[in-house]
């Protein structure tokens, strides 16, 4: 009997030491385990969490004293940007508008080159200029201010995720508490998991036979969106468990609390997942999180249930309820006082149409900022580590400029078989930077761009650099000097013979430079080009920007090379910029996600042609819009002064212009993918593009100043020699005077004394 008792006793110590054996063992795996879950969680945790997009913004609006700049187009900029007009503008994000008067709450913003905060500006115009702006929290009248820029879209990466990061301390302390009241109130007081939570959720499952209540704290919800898949085994929800310890264990509440308000699934933007409340407030409301409401909270909390089920533009209903049970907790627990829960039980759910974080936006413009990015952040992870880029984009002139291309197209497409195209640019002239940029008929799809890659022949788009070459020689050419118009024959490639013709088939014996251009005559450009030399004409495509090479052949004259739209608008930059050329871009500078500037688009420019010849150059190509081949600009705008140049190639395959007025440069072609005819001149297809993007718009007359050395003269019109005003046949033009002769001779022909000097008063007194 002893012995059987010791025999069982030696087993029971056997067993029991097998047991602390496994135990020990048990111990030392799981202390591994989550040694190495640790690992994982702080490489994610205290690194990038997420992919975040590069954020996209337009330009600034910039506001100055004396700037015409209309009230309406003002309000427009504060409705895109999602303002509020209230009758007392005293929070971020609010105005008022009355008679000739705004106020505003202009928001904070971390601009690129710094933070701005809160300001109340009151901004008052006469007619349509700013004649005050006064910063009312410092007291004083201000010279300039801007807006923060439009958030147009954001570059998401291949994970299809999207998301806008936010600060705790940047949210209305109201969110986090309405948030862990509702998914998790003891989320101060447990340690990443709630047994409690656990088995109350079980027994209302178990008497419901199913799902109704989840016992899952915000931390583990955290970690099954961030590290865990969603299949529902029991070992996931145990490493769920054990992440979430670890994570609370490591990390304080707030730290835990904002990474939530980062993380949390809240719907779908087309293909793309909405995390965040960053994101979600504006693309439901339009507006960043610290300008929400309570009951706008209240239905971005109610949501977290289930985004798809609760979608507040799918099923209104199911959200306003749940909204409102969200307000009843926040009242329960004294968070808002029943005045407030009556006042937001009753208001509408209030939401944005969502299309201002629409995807797939100005593919255009947004594929040029996509290769200029690659450039500047070489790195790819740099551009989904949420940095924001500054862009040149004005969505006014961007909107406009499609809006024009699509209607002069559909106009113009109704007697043609041939599927008509276009591509359209508009850019600042001094800064060069693009406003806007159209690449195809389809404005929103992202194709072929034609903008930058459609390389066509351009025509006469070209003869403005010949008689430019020519005006930088003023002791030889000036606007009156005559020019042969008669027919010619040259030798060209290989010898083969080329003679060239105007339009209409007809010559005139000899016109004035001026005339051979704003009517854009043929043969005398070819006569003016053969005069000044090829290899200068080359020079000077070049130096107006062009990289594209160009063969020194006589029809070089005429525009007998191909280019993309984007490089002649380049061309056109540097000539509307009184010979100032300034590279055209995009992207004015990156910001990481903690604000710190990471790169800046440089100040650059280069004199690259004589001002006083372009100033004559652009005297002409005004001309052109008023009595020339693009008079139908002067018709459309009697009251406005611009300038520009049409162009047209062989067999009508290709319809360009290309004008501008006071502040930007429009290029527009038309034309057709396979190269074939559209029979449309550059006044019939592309000019009308230009008239009506600028119906749309309010654009600014032009106004140059003359640069020294100009002045007005006078010229016989037949022989282009200097002569007295008021002749008859005389024509009156700019020039640069002091390379002119004096006038020979009078109106009459006779021969004229020049003036004798003035005597100073010693001759006078005494004699010579």
């Amino acid at each position: 009997m002893a012995k059987k008792q010791t025999q069982a006793k030696k087993k029971r110590i056997s067993w029991l030491g097998l047991f602390f054996k496994l135990t020990f063992v048990g111990i030392v795996v799981l202390i591994g385990y989550m040694i190495y879950l640790d690992a994982q969680i702080q490489h994610t945790f205290n690194g990038n969490k997420w992919e975040v997009p590069a954020q996209i913004f337009a330009r600034p609006l910039t506001l100055s004293k004396q700037q015409e700049i209309t009230p309406k187009e003002v309000l427009e900029e504060l409705q895109l940007l999602g303002y509020r007009k209230v009758n007392r503008a005293d929070s971020s994000g609010e105005y008022t508008y009355q008679t000739n008067t705004l106020t505003v709450m202009r928001r904070a913003f971390n601009f690129a080159d710094g933070f701005e905060p809160v300001r109340k500006l009151k901004i008052n115009w006469q007619s349509s200029k700013i004649v005050s702006i006064e910063d009312i929290n410092a007291q004083q009248n201000v010279g300039t201010v801007r807006l923060e820029p439009w958030l147009v879209t954001r570059l998401v990466s291949s994970s299809r995720e999207d998301r806008m990061l936010v600060q705790l301390e940047n949210v209305p302390e109201m969110l986090p508490n309405m948030l862990t009241l509702v998914e998790d109130k003891n989320f101060y007081s447990h340690f990443g998991v709630s047994p409690l939570s656990i088995l109350r959720a079980l027994v209302a499952n178990i008497k419901a036979g199913r799902t109704v209540q989840g016992g899952s704290t915000l931390t583990q919800q955290l970690v099954k969106n961030l590290y865990l898949s969603r299949e529902k085994a029991i070992t996931r929800k145990m490493k769920e468990a054990l992440m979430a310890i670890i994570i609370d264990a490591r990390y304080s509440k707030s730290e835990i609390l904002q990474a939530y308000l980062n993380e949390v699934f809240l719907g779908q933007n087309g293909d793309m997942a909405v995390h965040g409340f960053g994101l979600a407030s504006y693309f439901y409301f339009d507006r960043p999180a610290n300008e929400l409401n309570a009951a706008e909270m209240a239905t971005l909390v109610a949501m977290i249930k289930g985004p798809s089920y609760y979608n507040p533009r799918s099923h209104p209903e199911r959200v306003l309820e749940r909204r409102n049970l969200v307000l009843r907790v926040m009242f329960d627990a004294n968070e808002i006082d029943r005045n407030q829960y009556e006042q937001y039980v009753n208001m509408p759910l209030g939401l944005a149409s969502g299309d201002s974080l629409a995807s797939g936006k100005h593919p255009a413009f947004m594929e040029k900022v996509r290769r200029e990015l690659t450039d500047i952040l070489a790195d790819p992870s740099l551009r989904d580590s949420g940095v924001k880029v500054f862009t040149t984009l004005d969505i006014y002139a961007q909107r406009r400029a499609e809006k024009a291309v699509r209607e002069t197209l559909e106009g113009l497409q109704a007697d043609r078989s041939a599927q008509l195209e276009s591509a359209m640019l508009v850019t600042d002239i001094t800064s060069g930077e693009i406003r806007a940029i159209v690449g195809g008929r389809n404005t929103g799809y992202k194709g072929f761009n034609r903008a930058l890659d459609a390389h066509r022949q351009v025509g006469s788009l070209i003869k403005p650099a010949v008689y430019l070459t020519a005006l930088e020689n003023p002791a030889e050419f000036n606007l009156a000097s005559p020019l042969e118009d008669k027919p010619i024959t040259l030798k060209s490639k290989g010898g083969k013979l080329w003679s060239p013709l105007n339009s209409n088939k007809k010559f005139q014996g000899q016109v004035p430079l001026i005339t051979a251009l704003t009517e854009s005559l043929n043969v005398p450009t070819v006569n003016l080009g053969m005069q000044v030399g090829l290899d200068n004409v080359a020079d000077t495509i070049s130096r107006l920007g062009v990289s594209t090479t160009v063969d020194r052949v006589p029809a070089l004259t005429l525009g007998a090379m191909s280019m993309a739209p984007v490089e002649i608008n380049q061309m056109y930059q540097t000539i509307s910029n009184n010979g100032r050329y300034v590279p055209l871009h995009t992207v004015t500078a990156v910001v990481s996600a903690n604000n710190r500037l990471l790169w800046r688009q440089a100040e650059f420019y280069s004199q690259r042609v004589d001002e006083a010849a372009t100033y004559l150059l652009n005297y002409a190509l005004y001309k052109v819009t008023m009595e020339g081949t693009a008079k139908r600009v002067g018709k459309a705008f009697p009251n406005i002064n611009m300038a520009g140049k049409t162009g047209t190639t062989d067999d009508y395959r290709d319809s360009w212009f290309t004008g501008f007025d006071r502040n930007n440069v429009i290029t527009v072609w038309v034309g057709n993918d396979n190269n074939e005819p559209v029979n449309l001149t550059g006044a019939g297809g592309a000019l009308p593009v230009y008239v009506n993007y600028q119906k749309l718009q309010q654009p600014k007359s032009l106004s140059r100043r003359f640069p020294q050395g100009l002045g007005i003269a006078h010229f016989d019109a037949a022989t282009g020699a200097v002569s007295i005003p008021g002749c008859p046949n005389s024509m009156s033009v700019p020039a640069i005077l002091d390379v002119l002769p004096p006038p020979s001779q009078d109106c009459a022909g006779k021969p004229v004394q020049a003036p004798e000097e003035e005597k100073g008063w010693w001759e006078r007194l005494f004699g010579s």
